[in-house]
């Protein structure tokens, strides 16, 4: 054994203090600059995705239960996609547009020019470890900057799995992780970034932006919220309960805009329920404990405050008597006569538990939805054009979605984000593309003839007169 063999490791600090620089350097050097640069760390990641299947699939079952055609739907399927998306598009978005300074100017041109920001960090959530941490990646890559990634803690096997992947198929002049937990991410958060980007909690968010206002860096919060639910008496109900009940439970509820509650007459509630309980054992079972599609909590800590928000006099499927503490099992459930001042009103549930709740009809769903905080995205069943046209002016949420429940936000073509207390800043496609850049004007006005004469002192009446004209 040499003295070599003794000498401590580099610390956490010393680690990350080490990465950032790196990627500042390799940012200042115009690593990232050239569009062919971008489409090359795409295809390669692209392709790790590919490569890693396996590793990634086994990860996102350890840690959360999820099945292999669940972590295909909702993880991998889901960043392939976007990162054909970006590819075929890119150079389109990259080219400057063109827009007139204004006769005041002229003769001038003026074009914004789309530059990337710089270093970024992207601070990632547990729930769907893979899909929001490679996610708003893509569009770091495509606005041309580099990136840390830090997966989290409470997803070990990914966050594992995702370090794998940026250290085997992408460039380290890019992309690079850190992994770990509190003291890594208060260590990053005193860093200088040009752009955090955050998804997660309230709680955390507020952390977060703290952190970036010392270094005015802008950020992009993907935070959360009570998603609600309204079905009008006019549609389907048996469609409707396999979409709300396929939102609702995949990957146990544990989804940022997953339905958190839902609103209907008393007499819709009644028709309704049926279909749910149907839908859910259609789904997964007599006895989802030992169906291979349906997921665990993440740990036991989100099981024990889950099963504390249920009540087993409310349950009319599932409820603590199935629960398994060791499995980290909460199977579906689905609560009535729900009161809005009780404990599972309170907060995000961020589980398999849906509770419903009574309304006189649509005006008292908005007025509902209207005291709370602006929720991540609300979901409408009507088939009434008015009802419909009513949620969307008379609501405010980051998304709101007519017919359907979750799949919306696997859509390439949507801006995803909140609005208020459930986030600021969206992604996906063209608009991650936009949140990893600035919108840079440049103005090109020839020096003859030399019309800014017009606005030089001393101001005759005459020139007075003209420019009064002029700015009218």
């Amino acid at each position: 054994m040499t003295s070599s063999d003794l000498a401590p490791g580099p610390t956490p600090r010393a680690s990350i203090l080490a990465d950032v620089q790196a990627l500042r350097d390799s940012f200042a050097a115009g690593t990232t600059r050239s569009t062919s640069a971008r489409l090359e760390q795409l295809t390669a990641l692209r392709r790790g995705l590919r490569r890693e299947t396996t590793t990634l699939t086994r990860a996102l079952a350890a840690d959360l239960g999820k099945s292999r055609p669940e972590a295909a739907i909702t993880e991998l399927g889901v960043l392939l996609q976007e990162i054909r998306h970006v590819q075929r598009h890119l150079r389109s978005w990259l080219r400057p547009e063109r827009f007139s300074p204004g006769l005041l100017l002229a003769p001038a041109r003026g074009q914004i020019v789309r530059e990337p920001l710089g270093t970024t960090l992207i601070i990632a959530p547990w729930n769907y470890p893979l899909n929001l941490t490679i996610g708003p990646l893509i569009g770091a890559i495509a606005g041309g900057n580099t990136a840390i990634l830090t997966p989290s803690e409470h997803a070990p096997a990914t966050s594992a799995a995702i370090a794998h992947l940026v250290r085997t198929h992408l460039d380290p002049a890019w992309v690079r992780v850190v992994e770990g937990a509190v003291e890594e991410k208060s260590i990053l958060l005193e860093q200088r970034f040009d752009l955090i980007f955050y998804t997660g909690g309230g709680g955390v968010g507020r952390v977060v932006a703290r952190a970036a206002a010392e270094h005015l860096t802008p950020t992009v919060l993907e935070l959360g919220g009570k998603s609600p639910v309204f079905v009008d008496e006019d549609v389907d109900l048996k469609v409707a309960a396999r979409r709300i009940v396929w939102g609702k439970f995949t990957n146990s509820g544990q989804t940022c805009v997953a339905p958190d509650y839902l609103m209907a007459t008393p007499r819709t509630i009644q028709r309704l329920l049926p279909h749910l309980r149907r839908a859910a054992r259609q789904m997964y079972g007599a006895r989802p404990h030992r169906a291979a599609d349906y997921g665990r909590m993440v740990n036991e800590q989100h099981f024990d405050r889950v099963l504390a928000l249920i009540d087993d006099d409310r349950a009319i499927l599932g409820g603590t008597a199935e629960a398994d503490r060791a499995q980290r099992f909460i199977p579906p459930t689905i609560m009535t006569e729900v009161d809005w001042e009780d404990a599972v009103m309170g907060e995000e549930i961020f589980g398999p538990v849906l509770p419903i709740l009574a309304v006189a009809g649509p005006e008292e769903a908005i007025a509902r939805i209207r005291e709370r905080d602006k929720p991540l995205t609300a979901y409408v069943f009507s088939s009434s054009r008015r009802v419909q046209q009513r949620f969307t002016e008379e609501t405010s949420s980051g998304s709101l979605a007519l017919g359907m429940t979750l799949a919306h936000v696997g859509s390439t073509g949507m801006p995803f984000g909140g609005i208020g207390d459930s986030g600021m800043g969206t992604y996906h496609g063209r608009a991650g593309f936009e949140a990893f850049t600035h919108p840079k004007p440049v103005v090109d006005k020839p020096l003859r003839p030399d019309t800014l004469r017009l606005v030089y002192p001393p101001y005759s009446r005459v020139r007075s007169t003209l420019l009064g004209r002029l700015l009218r």
